[in-house]
């Protein structure tokens, strides 16, 4: 794996946070200058999205254990496919997107290759120090979150956003609370190509602290543009643009097509 080295000069606006022997740390960096995007191009063997911000992260990690789970840019760009095997997506404007990425990236282009230019990814996040397993009896306590305990630690940080020659939107982010008892991560991907499909990939992180519990749930999601306009008709007409651009508003709205569940228990006294 290529690392990136967060620029000295720049403050980081991110936080730091431990409780119960956990530390949680997020590092909010600005966006890429060329030459960091040149490295991450030349890395990757793809063009990066338009806003990258590839200084960015979210980790938690159990000092104890050395248990540890990470979320980034670069390793969930580089689970992209790159090749276009798996299908790429079509649209109109999609050839002269490749030609404008080409030319900001020519002295490199011999590494630009066809790749899933709406950089979804499958990314789940970067595990050392411990394996989570597929586990039957895996699950996420909601009912646990949905109380109202203090939040001791928020953070929204997001990874990549590009839109898709103005076709769409591509967006990674992830956000994380910590409560006094245990902890949440969502690191989502949200995929809007205009006319062609709608698309959200969450990765949900829990952790219960007394426990040492630790769950890890993918929830891909996934329906046609037109299906997911029609069941938006119920707004006005004038609210639905505004609708199509907000992931929060349409998560339900979209049939699931995978999930996984894993689990840890982590050894507290390790």
């Amino acid at each position: 794996m290529t690392s990136f080295v967060a620029p000295t000069t720049v403050r980081d606006a991110g936080k730091i946070h431990t409780q119960s022997g956990w530390k949680v740390e997020t590092h909010k960096y600005p966006i890429c200058n060329s030459a960091e995007i040149e490295a991450m191009t030349s890395a990757l063997g793809i063009t990066p999205p338009e806003m990258i911000f590839g200084n960015n992260s979210v980790r938690v990690s159990h000092a104890a254990s050395g248990f540890a789970i990470e979320f980034n840019a670069f390793d969930a760009l580089d689970v992209v496919d790159k090749t276009g095997a798996q299908g790429m997506l079509k649209v109109a404007y999609s050839d002269e997107w490749q030609r404008m990425r080409e030319k900001v990236s020519e002295e490199i282009r011999d590494v630009v290759r066809p790749f899933d230019w709406s950089y979804s990814t499958e990314w789940k996040g970067r595990v050392s120090g411990g394996e989570l397993k597929e586990s039957s009896d895996a699950s996420i306590p909601y009912e646990k979150l949905r109380r109202p305990d203090p939040i001791l630690l928020f953070d929204d940080v997001v990874l990549y956003e590009d839109e898709l020659a103005d076709n769409g939107i591509a967006m990674l982010s992830v956000k994380i609370r910590v409560m006094p008892e245990r902890l949440l991560v969502l690191q989502r991907f949200f995929l809007r190509l205009d006319g062609v499909v709608v698309r959200i990939r969450d990765t949900r992180c829990f952790v219960e602290f007394a426990t040492g519990e630790c769950v890890r749930e993918y929830v891909s999601r996934e329906s046609k543009y037109e299906d997911v306009k029609k069941k938006l008709a119920m707004y006005p007409q004038d609210d639905i643009p505004s609708l199509m651009r907000d992931p929060n508003e349409l998560v339900e709205l979209l049939p699931i097509i995978e999930t996984t569940r894993e689990k840890a228990t982590i050894t507290m006294n390790a």
